[in-house]
């Protein structure tokens, strides 16, 4: 068994507070025809180079029917700015339009499989996994990617289609797990990368 979500997967369920002050649970999205869950967090210089394609591939697809939640995991004992606290400032500042927020058990994210900083998974309307790995290329660099996975697979899913490239290697920041050395991950999440 791999140690991230697999393909045709359940979305596992979540139940986390938000910087908004509210809960959010995975049941809150159950209109959304496509649900993008993406791992993130507040310091990783790949999720900061990826901030403003967020908020605008919100934009993009919120009137198609597509929601978009953001969950950030890392411990913050090492890494203090990835705080409730700072994430709240954060989502002010950047203006996030999305959902963010704080698994701060890791529960979700060792649920998910989550590898780096950004990781992103899209589930169709039945909440299977149909893509999941990078934005792009290019996410630290905003206008130097390449490639749009992120987008292909979303385009074919809402044409009712697979998307053409379903799995791709998440570029970014390992996950900052508690109690771990910070480049620490599962022993088989490694033939992922």
């Amino acid at each position: 068994m791999s140690f991230t979500l697999e393909l045709g997967a359940d979305a596992p369920n979540f139940d986390l507070p938000g910087v908004d002050g509210a809960s959010c649970r995975l049941s809150d999205f159950s209109e959304a025809r496509l649900l993008i869950v993406v791992f993130s967090c507040n310091h990783c210089p790949y999720v900061i180079g990826s901030e403003d394609r967020m908020n605008q591939l919100y934009d993009d697809y919120a009137s198609r029917g597509v929601e978009l939640v953001a969950i950030n995991s890392n411990e913050d004992v090492n890494h203090p700015t990835d705080s409730f606290e700072h994430m709240i400032a954060r989502a002010r500042e950047q203006g996030f339009k999305f959902a963010y927020l704080r698994d701060e058990t890791q529960s979700v994210a060792k649920a998910y499989g989550a590898l780096r900083t950004p990781h992103y998974y899209v589930f169709d309307e039945n909440r299977k996994l149909r893509y999941t790995g990078r934005m792009d290329d290019n996410p630290r660099q905003a206008g130097m990617e390449t490639t749009h996975e992120l987008r292909d697979a979303l385009e074919a899913l809402l044409d009712g289609n697979d998307p053409p490239t379903p799995l791709t290697n998440p570029i970014g920041c390992n996950v900052k797990w508690k109690d771990r050395d910070a480049h620490w991950m599962p022993p088989e999440a490694c033939d992922l990368l």
